[in-house]
């Protein structure tokens, strides 16, 4: 059964939401993929942009979205990522980005509704 991994991110503070996404694809994605590959099977990004408009600040900028095959994988991933060397080349990149203390990472459950 797939096991999907949900994270809400909050940019940094001073970082423009264009500046955000260009880096956040261009860099921090390249790393995700590195780190994800031979564990997840989907590695998703959705950018949020509010639909009313609204230039205020935002609690998160961007939902993370990773698909695992099973837990089992999924664990092991975790477990391979907390390496000292490959945790570092995360966190170091993620300073660049992130504020870090804004993180919420989630193991979804899904009830889907069938709709006419």
């Amino acid at each position: 059964m797939t096991v999907t991994v949900l994270t809400l991110l909050k940019r940094r503070e001073g970082m423009s939401k264009a500046d955000f996404i260009a880096y956040y694809e261009s860099r921090h994605r390249v790393i995700g993929e590195k780190v994800l590959s031979g564990w997840a099977t989907r590695y998703v990004r959705r950018h949020l942009h509010p639909m009313d408009g609204a230039t205020m600040d935002h609690d998160f900028d961007v939902v993370l979205e990773i698909d695992f095959p099973d837990q089992q994988t999924c664990d092991a991933c975790f477990a391979a990522m907390a390496d000292p060397a490959i945790m570092a080349e995360i966190v170091e990149d993620e300073e660049r980005l992130f504020d870090r203390s804004r993180m919420r990472t989630y193991r979804i459950e899904e009830h889907a509704s069938t709709l006419p």
